[in-house]
């Protein structure tokens, strides 16, 4: 029987994903890095993900969307459906005449403008064109 020990060398693999940052750091850090490559600013800001393969992915979109919203632009809440699968129907902003010559804005266009059941409006006809004023506001409005 033998009595010596054996030592086998074992490799542990840490993967060291930074910290994508946010808000004014990230403002700052690109404020820092000046005139670097979109690149170097992506992966300096912490927006990289290792691919099954081991290579560097760099997340140029999420880089691109806080860095929206550090300086105050909201992209919303990704849609009705959270931003979870395909989007619903977007604003066409064309409409028709309909059979009985009524003209129909949907809701969510008022939604939009924020407007209520029983608001109400002066119509006012131009050259091809026709505008809904609401009632106590001036064109300008």
């Amino acid at each position: 029987m033998d009595n010596s020990w054996r030592f086998d060398t074992v490799e542990i693999e840490t993967s060291f994903q930074p910290t994508m940052l946010t808000g004014t750091e990230l403002l700052a850090k690109v404020k820092e890095l000046g005139d670097a490559s979109k690149s170097d600013l992506v992966r300096s800001a912490g927006y990289v993900s290792t691919k099954k393969d081991g290579t560097e992915r760099l997340n140029f979109t999420a880089f691109y969307e806080a860095l929206l919203e550090a300086k105050g632009v909201s992209l919303g809440d990704g849609g009705r459906n959270g931003g979870k699968g395909r989007p619903g129907r977007s604003l066409s902003f064309a409409t028709k005449i309909q059979f009985n010559g009524n003209l129909l804005v949907g809701k969510a266009y008022t939604a939009q403008l924020g407007l209520a059941p029983g608001d109400e409006f002066e119509i006012k006809l131009g050259r091809k064109q026709i505008k809904l004023i609401p009632l106590g506001a001036t064109e300008e409005d």
